[in-house]
């Protein structure tokens, strides 16, 4: 086991100037992440300069069998944490031989938008906390959870500390360093709860990745994902991201998103932002829409959310759909958060929405 420790570690900088580089894609399902690598004669920052790839199209439902060529494109490239070197990890989106986007393209689209001139002048940024749960590999039962059976009632698990409070702590903190290892902005991290008057609770972990502009926020949260499907991989823990990954009278899991533009931030911004909210309450039903898959099942108006079926926002109120922070209101200028998103939304959708909606949106 430690030669196959060494020849994994292996420093290929010392003996050739290649690199692996692993191409990234999603797949048929929008939330799947698949990958390959490839050899390419040596480093590369700039993704256009990358070649384009194939892939069977058929084996994760994107194409037929009798013409299952997809394209991938290389858009984004970060550090590979897991190779080292001068390795890469490389963020594609994915193309018919034709040249048009795929239907699970949201990256397509979401450039569009963030590529009009008046979102580039707004300078969006954006900070997602992305929740998640661990589960079990042979049980699928919460990770910390006893095998048929529940943990303590909730109270200590929130940015708990202990063996009986904080379960895959090691992979939280191995999927942390390596994203900032890849290069992510990833901002920090925290234990959640899932608490049920039912008193049966589990850890929930979040990760948050921002301040980042535009696009580049879509291709670091998917990046940020698959690092941390690897990481899982190798734990022998399954990572999921529904958003009520055990129905019960207990939280779900979201992917909050924390937005500004360079209106909202300079003296008078919250004009600017009470101008959004209303923009994005006239379009409630469609951003729902949008928002993630089985998202009814935690937008209950319950365990921190808002119902699905109503707007709302308020200062300090987590049981809005938008929140406003104390500071940003005291200070007059700052960001809001939509709490409405669910965990396996689609960042590029998402950002490019929200965008879309404030900005270029004309009610």
């Amino acid at each position: 086991m430690s030669l196959l420790n060494d020849l994994v570690n292996l420093n290929l900088c010392d003996v050739t100037e290649k690199v692996i580089a692993e191409y990234i894609w999603i797949g048929g399902s929008g939330m799947d992440m698949r990958s390959k690598a490839r050899t390419l004669p040596g480093p590369e920052s700039d993704p256009s300069r990358l070649p384009k790839w194939n892939y069977d199209g058929s084996s994760t439902e994107q194409a037929t069998g009798d013409n299952s060529e997809v394209i991938i494109c290389p858009q984004a490239i970060f550090r590979d944490p897991f190779r080292r070197g001068r390795n890469m990890l490389v963020m594609c989106d994915a193309y018919a031989p034709t040249g048009d986007p795929i239907p699970t393209n949201k990256r397509f689209n979401a450039d569009k938008i963030f590529s009009h001139p008046d979102v580039i002048a707004e300078e969006p940024w954006y900070g997602i906390e992305q929740e998640y749960t661990l589960f079990q590999k042979d049980t699928k039962w919460p990770l910390g959870w006893p095998v048929g059976g529940f943990p303590a009632p909730q109270g200590p698990y929130y940015c708990g500390v202990g063996s009986d409070k904080a379960f895959g702590r090691d992979i939280v903190d191995a999927h942390y360093k390596a994203c900032l290892f890849a290069g992510i902005d990833i901002s920090g991290i925290n234990g959640e709860v899932m608490p049920g008057q039912c008193r049966k609770t589990w850890i929930q972990w979040e990760f948050q990745v921002g301040p980042v502009t535009g696009i580049s926020s879509g291709d670091q949260v998917w990046m940020a994902r698959y690092i941390l499907e690897r990481i899982t991989e190798i734990a022998g823990a399954v990572l999921s991201f529904d958003p009520k990954p055990v129905l019960g009278d207990w939280n779900g899991a979201g992917a909050h998103t924390n937005y500004s533009t360079k209106s909202m931030r300079n003296d008078g911004g919250i004009n600017v932002i009470n101008e959004a909210i209303e923009k994005l309450s006239k379009r409630h039903k469609e951003h729902i829409a949008a928002y993630g898959k089985g998202n009814e099942r935690r937008l209950t108006g319950l365990h921190e959310t808002a119902d699905i079926n109503t707007f709302s926002w308020g200062v300090a109120n987590r049981g809005a759909s938008v929140r406003v922070g104390r500071d940003t209101e005291k200070e007059g200028k700052g960001y809001f958060e939509d709490r409405r998103p669910s965990s396996n939304m689609d960042p590029y959708v998402v950002t490019s929405m929200i965008a879309e909606t404030t900005i270029l949106w004309k009610p």
